[in-house]
């Protein structure tokens, strides 16, 4: 790791939307049509709601040079006739060249990325040259040795230098004029100019980042300082640092500049590592072997520095034997006739006979192996510490995320002190590159109106109406809308320490009170204490044979209760028992504390899943939806979600929901599919068989049940809300994704084809949004569509929800296509009612991680205590969750399928079940039985 050339992580450098996108398996490039839509351009702004003044996390920017052009140029490194495509030594090189070679190229300084372009303003004197340059680095020369040897090791060792000549060939590729931005600010069309000159821009900050040994992470950058560490536990530290961008608004070239947070190592001794991040206190375990399974695994190409010799080294594996019996070659001299002999000799000796050093605990755990794959080279592992700025890409445990949330989470106005305070001292006005096409940055946030729209009433039971105050509403003292009897249930326990008999009373007493018709009961089953001791795919099994004995038929609700803080892995047999192999719907929950508040809102899912409603917006009943009520309407949520950071074995899961009983707008049915991994366009909309005349497509299951339950009435509209795709993706999800969707709605043998209106939610940005005038988050509704949105496409920022923890972030709407022709004030006001449509909430749909009024959605994690629900209060204002309740829906019912593959013990039907797409084999995911396909069982 070179800190005075800057740490990036391996290919993240920013990049320009990809040329060939990744496209579906089952769509045929070499088919494909020209592009049959375009991103729609803004038709107008909105004028409801009530006028507010804020401040936005941009800050402007200022060309003076517009005449300016940026030359790209190709670097090819080269050293002994060989192309070296090693990233850290790229900008050594490059810093070299300048500081050798500058009055060869006039003087210009460079903008480089670190891996293959360099940028100028102004041309190079030619378009082709070739530079020579030699590099001295230090390194450990030892005696002679043969494979498997320690390295850097003891008294035989001194340090020395070497040199290493590299050739530097620099070649014209491009020419990028900076005017290309100023006509993108104008709104007038261009080819990709704008974002190739934008990325100059984000490159040459980089760079600058990368000067003073700052970790870069795509657009973001994190200096190695102790003051910016979070210790989340598991020897992990949360690094705060800086994301900047910059973008094309309405109000001119801005910077985006927002406080971003990475994940790195803590520094430091391996051993301490390890026993933080794998828990262990005792590090008298050097014959476990699972222990040391899981380290090699977490080991894996972490970089560590020798403690007795200071070098760096790239960890690769560890050790088949414990040090003092991993033995390897070593030559050494015969005293008497100076020949060298190789002696069989073990790491622990070698260390503590030859060199001189004590170790202490090594001997029985094995040793790392910094070498290569047919030449090990093994250190003690107490010989070794972590270095800094590496990143911990593996996903973090629930109590790391809320310990990150709550140590690093800021109030607006600290945010916006931390923000302006980064500005003033980024002395970016001293950039070269930047000051030679004369830009240059504002201090101060940009100031912006904003309006905030008015809330939406709520019908709930008797006839009552609900006014949301904060984007938060309750059910004290109120019945359900349409509460649903529930006659034949019965309750499981899973060894869980409570008293089920008295939750049952309990939620009986809470469920009168809301209009629920609950029966008492059919049984409670205890799990069996032997059953108990079983994987969780058979404790599940067993337990429906105790269902089964002691029912004369299946129920038609099961409550479950998991154990408290442990064993939920249970959750995910369980729900593919009932949901795809039984049919029965089934609420889990974890309880510690029983008070009114938790069990009704666990009501309000059991009422959702069997097919209540707990309430409707008023301007559904009679419908008043401007555009919507008098045509059928489908709403459409899609989201993909996909593995752990780091797995790309794990298949990615594509849900959609699609609305139901049109003219409403609160009930849908969903319908889930696995692809391949990390694959964001969903390929399975439509899937025609191989006969030609049946479609298995998830857009075809949504139709049908339109029709079904709309009177017959076939969707003469429809309206897509698309969550997790990137700017670069729109044209996709619009040519490809839609173009699928228009496919599966022909197949049914419709000749005309429904308008559409296709909407993005991104959650993923850097915008903030605060008051001016008010040192809290900017309330419930607020909606910017002027000064910081695109100069020319259809975007607006809306803050449906209330901030109560940290700053709020607005969800970030692009609006692709609208054939439906909606106003802006109607679709400003239909997307925020679709904030406020959620069955299972009671705080209005939009950024965070899971509503703060879902406890029991946590218990198919791992922690279920009532302190852990405070706890997910935190995370659900700081972390990101699909905004509008379609697009959540379609995110819950991904994740709740999700767990169907998350056991080991698959049956052997569902394990048999493969598909391929492309050369990668997904596992099939099991279908939702027909009993609950219709059901909102992601509540």
């Amino acid at each position: 790791m070179e800190k005075a050339g800057g740490t990036e992580e391996a290919g993240k450098s920013p990049s320009l939307p990809p040329l060939h996108p990744t496209i579906p398996s089952n769509v045929n490039p070499e088919s494909m049509k020209p592009p049959r839509y375009s991103i729609a351009h803004r038709c107008g702004v909105g004028t409801s709601g009530q006028q507010i003044s804020l401040l936005a996390n941009h800050f402007k920017v200022s060309v003076n040079a517009t005449d300016a052009v940026f030359y790209q140029y190709t670097v090819t490194i080269s050293s002994e006739d060989r192309v070296v495509e090693s990233k850290g030594i790229g900008r050594k090189l490059v810093d070299k060249l300048y500081q050798t070679y500058s009055s060869e190229l006039d003087g210009k300084r460079f903008a480089y990325d670190g891996e293959k372009s360099l940028y100028t303003v102004g041309r190079l004197p030619q378009n082709k040259c070739e530079f020579t340059m030699v590099l001295e680095e230090s390194f450990a020369k030892r005696s002679p040795d043969g494979d498997g040897s320690p390295v850097g090791t003891g008294k035989r060792t001194k340090c020395s230098f070497w040199s290493k000549t590299y050739k530097v060939e620099l070649s014209y590729s491009a020419k990028i004029p900076l005017k290309s931005i100023s006509l993108a600010l104008k709104g007038v069309e261009s080819d990709n100019s704008c974002q190739d000159a934008l990325r100059v821009l984000d490159i040459i900050l980089r760079q600058q980042a990368a000067n003073r040994g700052c970790l870069l992470v795509r657009q973001s950058f994190f200096r190695d300082d102790s003051k910016n560490y979070v210790d989340v536990g598991g020897g992990v530290l949360g690094l705060r640092g800086f994301h900047s961008s910059f973008r094309p608004t309405q109000g001119g070239l801005s910077l985006n500049m927002d406080v971003s947070t990475t994940m790195i190592l803590k520094p430091g001794p391996v051993m301490d590592f390890l026993k933080l991040n794998l828990n262990v206190n005792d590090i008298r375990f050097g014959n476990d072997a699972h222990f040391w399974m899981k380290a090699k695994r977490m080991l894996k190409n972490m970089r560590i520095k020798t403690t007795h010799r200071n070098m760096e080294f790239k960890i690769i594996g560890l050790s088949e034997k414990p040090c003092a019996e991993q033995y390897f070659p070593m030559k050494v001299k015969n005293g008497d006739s100076g020949e060298a002999q190789t002696v069989e000799i073990t790491v622990y000796e070698y260390f503590t006979k030859h060199c001189g050093i004590e170790l202490t605990y090594s001997a029985n755990m094995p040793c790392l192996d910094v070498g290569k794959p047919k030449r090990p080279n093994y250190l003690p592992i107490e010989l070794c510490s972590l270095v800094s700025l590496q990143r911990y890409t593996k996903a973090l445990s629930l109590n790391q995320r809320a310990t990150l949330v709550e140590r690093s989470r800021q109030k607006p106005r600290d945010r916006i002190r931390t923000l302006t305070d980064a500005m003033r001292s980024s002395q970016f006005d001293e950039y070269p590159v930047l000051s030679a096409c004369g830009i240059s940055i504002g201090k101060e946030l940009i100031e912006v109106n904003g309006r905030v729209l008015e809330t939406p009433r709520l019908k709930v039971g008797n006839h009552e109406d609900c006014i949301p105050r904060n984007g938060r509403w309750n059910f004290n003292n109120k019945r359900l809308l349409d509460p649903k009897k529930i006659e034949r249930w019965i309750v499981v326990n899973f060894s869980a320490r409570c008293d089920i008999s008295r939750i049952s009373r309990d939620l009986i007493s809470c469920a009168r009170n809301k209009g629920i018709e609950m029966e008492r009961p059919h049984t409670l089953i205890e799990e069996d204490r032997q059953a108990a001791q079983a994987s969780p795919a058979a404790r599940v099994e067993s337990m429906f044979e105790l269902i089964i004995a002691k029912l004369p038929g299946p129920p038609d609700f099961i409550l479950c209760v998991l154990p408290v803080r442990k064993n939920s892995d249970i959750y995910g047999p369980w729900k593919k028992k009932c949901l795809s192999d039984i049919g029965i719907v089934t609420q889990c929950i974890s309880p510690g504390k029983i008070n009114d508040q938790y069990l009704t809102n666990v009501l309000l899912k059991i009422n959702s899943k069997v097919g209540g409603i707990n309430s409707l917006l008023e301007i559904e009943r009679p419908s008043n939806l401007p555009l919507i009520k008098d045509t059928p309407t489908l709403i459409l949520g899609m989201d993909v979600s996909h593995g752990s950071p780091g797995r790309s074995d794990i298949p990615s899961i594509a849900a959609v929901v699609g609305s139901r009983y049109w003219p409403l707008i609160s009930r849908y049915r969903a319908s889930v599919r696995t692809q391949s991994p990390k694959l964001e366009m969903i390929d399975a909309l439509y899937k025609p068989l191989p006969n030609g005349n049946n479609d298995d497509g998830i857009i075809r299951e949504l139709l049908v049940d339109f029709y079904k339950t709309s009177n017959s009435r076939k969707p003469k509209q429809i309206i897509v809300f698309r969550d997790g795709v990137s700017e670069s993706q729109f044209n996709q999800v619009l040519n490809i994704e839609l173009e699928q969707i228009i496919k599966a709605y022909q197949h049914l043998g419709e000749a005309d084809v429904p308008k559409f209106t296709v909407i993005v939610a991104q959650k993923n940005h850097h915008t903030k949004l605060f008051q001016a005038n008010a040192p809290e988050n900017v309330p419930p509704g607020t909606v910017v569509d002027t000064k910081i949105v695109h100069p020319r496409n259809y975007d607006f920022y809306m803050c449906a929800h209330a901030g109560m923890i940290g700053t709020s972030r607005p969800a970030h709407y692009h609006v692709l296509l609208d054939e439906i022709g909606f106003p802006p004030n109607s679709l400003q006001n239909l997307i925020h009612s679709l904030s406020y449509v959620n069955q299972r909430s009671t705080t209005a749909t939009s950024i965070g991680n899971f509503p703060v009024s879902y406890p029991s959605f946590m218990f198919s994690k791992t922690f279920v205590s009532i302190s852990l629900i405070i706890i997910f209060m935190i995370l659900v204002f700081f972390f990101l969750i699909p905004p509008v309740a379609p697009i959540c829906y379609a995110h819950l019912a991904a994740q709740q399928m999700g767990q169907f593959l998350k056991f080991e013990e698959l049956s052997e039907t569902s394990s048999a079940h493969m598909t391929s797409a492309g050369s990668i084999p997904v596992e099939v995911l099991p279908r939702l039985n027909q009993k609950v396909a219709g059901s909102m069982f992601f509540c």
